[in-house]
């Protein structure tokens, strides 16, 4: 990788997959960043399709319907936890490489390890041994997940100093709606592949696999890193913007562990996730349970797509607006505008005004995708941007610690009650209403975040070194 080589100026040759590789040249237009990103997170958004495979995957031995021999859901279920779990991991220790090697070698590596995934998850299949499922998918693939959700972010924040918000939502929004072409483009493929003898999934694996590695190779080879002290024409930053908190010095990676500012930036986005994973998961029952014998199962599915539609254009709307409003406002609203629909959505629920109840949750879902894109923008106004990457990934294991405990809230919480006697159509009062108890937690969180104390501030020197 390292043989091979493309010129820089006078100063001879430097290696293609280096950091200083990706500087762009005079002339290179900023826009060019934001397809390189999404290039990436459109792929790796597929993560949250993964569920269609489930079925055709309980029964890659009995064809028609399971037999004895084959998976269950729950053994199937472990693929994708242990997908978001390493994503949470590598996303999480592999910061400091990511800000040392820089975007295009470890999205390169993210391609690698996301689409090599694919393949060992059909080799997997093809053996019938779900332990490789467990490793090519679940381990592998999960690390290609984690880098590939982090390096664009940073390297987007870098050319955007003017429009973080927009330029973070712009490829988040990429995730989020990666699921929305990988869910009909892999059960068309499954029914191509499938056969007497083949679901079709592992044949589907391979080509995904394939086809996923190309696009984010693409987009490794496309992006590029500003220059040193690279801004946009016209543009001319304040020290300090006290009214928004963005901050022109820059807070060393090790060093921001050290701040009470990541931890209540980490409990925001706790806060925010857990409060909008639990009930996505539970869309469709939900819906179904709280309007008995009105919504039926194709309506509670186009509930869900709803959602999606929402968590996803979430992601772009509320971050571009955090540049115009201040990143500490906009998560303002979604705690405060979170927890009052959150107390409202039974009482819609028992009158059976299902427009108020899905409009409600739609909102919610916003605000849960805008949660997602405005965080990278808030750090990068709090730390500054030389090791945001490194500092946004450290961040993202509140995503994986509201994975577990999001839905372990609304699951328990209904089963509680059900068990109890409450009737399933009021078995969710309870739990919504602890979400708005946790969002108001979530609006105390993000009150007490203040500026970084000047102490922890890199110096120039220790800004040149890197260190």
């Amino acid at each position: 990788m390292s043989s091979i080589t493309e010129p820089s100026g006078n100063q001879g040759s430097v290696p293609f997959f280096s950091k200083q590789a990706t500087v762009a040249k005079p002339g290179f237009s900023r826009w060019m960043v934001p397809p390189a990103a999404l290039a990436v997170h459109l792929c790796i958004g597929q993560a949250y399709a993964f569920s269609v495979f489930n079925g055709p995957l309980t029964k890659v031995i009995g064809i028609t319907q399971s037999a004895a021999d084959d998976w269950s859901l729950t053994s199937l279920g472990w693929i994708f936890s242990l997908a978001i779990v390493f994503l949470g991991l590598s996303a999480a220790f592999a910061g400091k490489w990511l800000e040392h090697v820089g975007p295009r070698r470890t999205m390169f590596t993210a391609a690698c390890c996301f689409g090599g995934g694919f393949l060992v998850s059909a080799l997997g299949v093809h053996l019938h041994q779900i332990v490789l499922l467990y490793l090519g998918y679940g381990v592998i693939g999960g690390i290609g997940l984690g880098l590939g959700y982090v390096s664009p972010v940073s390297t987007l924040i870098r050319w955007f100093p003017d429009r973080r918000g927009m330029a973070t939502g712009m490829a988040i929004m990429g995730f989020g709606g990666g699921a929305m072409i990988a869910a009909p483009l892999s059960v068309a493929l499954m029914n191509h592949f499938r056969s007497a003898t083949s679901v079709g999934v592992a044949e589907t694996f391979v080509v995904l696999g394939i086809a996923y590695f190309i696009s984010m190779s693409i987009g490794a080879l496309a992006i590029r890193v500003p220059p040193v002290d690279w801004q946009p024409a016209g543009w001319t930053p304040s020290a300090t913007n006290q009214k928004k908190m963005i901050s022109r010095n820059h807070v060393h990676i090790d060093q921001a562990l050290k701040t009470p500012q990541f931890y209540l930036i980490w409990l925001v986005l706790f806060l925010n996730v857990t409060a909008g994973i639990g009930i996505l998961g539970q869309a469709s029952v939900m819906i179904q349970e709280s309007f008995k014998d009105t919504v039926t199962a194709a309506a509670a599915a186009g509930f869900v797509g709803l959602l999606s539609l929402f968590n996803m254009g979430g992601r772009f709307v509320w971050a571009s607006a955090s540049d115009w409003i201040g990143r500490k406002n906009t998560y303002f609203i979604f705690f405060l505008l979170g927890a009052v629909l959150y107390y409202l959505v039974p009482g819609f629920a028992a009158s059976g005004q299902i427009a108020l109840f899905v409009l409600a949750y739609c909102v919610i879902l916003s605000m849960y995708g805008g949660g997602f894109s405005t965080v990278p923008a808030y750090l990068a106004d709090m730390f500054g941007t030389a090791f945001v990457g490194g500092i946004h990934g450290r961040l993202l294991t509140a995503w994986a610690a509201a994975g577990v405990a999001g839905p372990v809230l609304v699951n328990y919480i209904r089963a509680y009650e059900v068990a109890h006697g409450v009737a399933k159509a009021d078995a969710y009062t309870m739990t919504v209403h602890i979400m708005a108890v946790l969002l108001v937690v979530g609006f105390v969180c993000n009150l007490l975040i203040r500026r970084v104390d000047d102490k922890h501030h890199m110096t120039d020197a220790q800004l040149a070194k890197g260190a």
